[in-house]
């Protein structure tokens, strides 16, 4: 679930998204490309990462329908071959897809770490029973995501980094080549993750944040999981949760 603040975002339709790429110059081979897909009802972030010129991609966090569908739909028609879901934790809003992108793509990968496997299975412990909109998946996981996991997508790197607090087993992935982080809850746009949660812990979230991610440079990209897109250096600088 989301952070102290919500963002107010604007989703683009499928034709003004293909004018939009279209009126684009071609990446270079290999550089990162990121697309973000945002959910109407809590305007969570999931997002299709991919090197330019490759056909392997993740799919990070699927939410509720349409949004799900959508990025499904943005899979296919990019001839994408979804190597995994990637779930920075297991949430409702972070996980609601994900038995639909599974349908969509038989085979895919189901990564995330082992203290939020409970939380796939189980209304209660999602938070979606206290929503009264119970999400739960059949799936199990497929890999375990570790912190210190080293993960290859293409031809780039990315390291799985410990984010817990706003949830138990939340992790955040960063890759050094891309300067680029996707964080899911722990940070955002001037905000943090709430951590009044069951399970959740706002020390331990607050030192994972400076040791995880404030560590990173400046310039890093910071792709969360609710509201806008940040740098590591704007956090570090404004954010009130963290300036000293």
């Amino acid at each position: 679930m989301g952070g102290r603040h919500r963002h107010g975002l604007v989703t683009v339709s499928a034709a003004a998204r293909a004018t939009l790429m279209a009126s684009k110059p071609d990446p270079t081979p290999g550089s990162m490309q990121t697309e973000v897909f945002v959910e109407s009802s809590f305007q969570e972030n999931a997002y299709v990462l991919w090197p330019a010129g490759e056909p392997a991609c993740w799919i990070v966090d699927p939410s509720f329908p349409p949004q799900c569908d959508e990025l499904c739909g943005f899979v296919t028609e990019r001839r994408l071959t979804p190597q995994a879901i990637l779930l920075t934790h297991a949430h409702a809003d972070h996980i609601a897809g994900v038995d639909r992108v599974i349908e969509r793509f038989p085979g895919i990968g189901l990564w995330i770490h082992p203290a939020e496997e409970e939380l796939l299975g189980s209304a209660k412990a999602n938070l979606s029973a206290a929503f009264g909109i119970p999400v739960r998946s059949a799936h199990r996981p497929t890999r375990y995501l570790q912190p210190g996991l080293e993960l290859t997508l293409g031809p780039t790197r990315w390291l799985v980094l410990d984010t817990s607090g706003h949830s138990p087993g939340g992790i955040s992935v960063h890759c050094p080549g891309a300067g680029l982080v996707i964080v899911g809850d722990a940070l955002f746009a001037g905000s943090i993750g709430r951590y009044d949660f069951p399970h959740s812990d706002g020390s331990r979230l607050l030192a994972n944040i400076r040791s995880a991610l404030l560590s990173l440079p400046d310039e890093t990209r910071v792709l969360p999981g609710h509201g806008p897109e940040t740098t590591v250096g704007r956090e570090r600088t404004s954010n009130p949760f963290l300036v000293e």
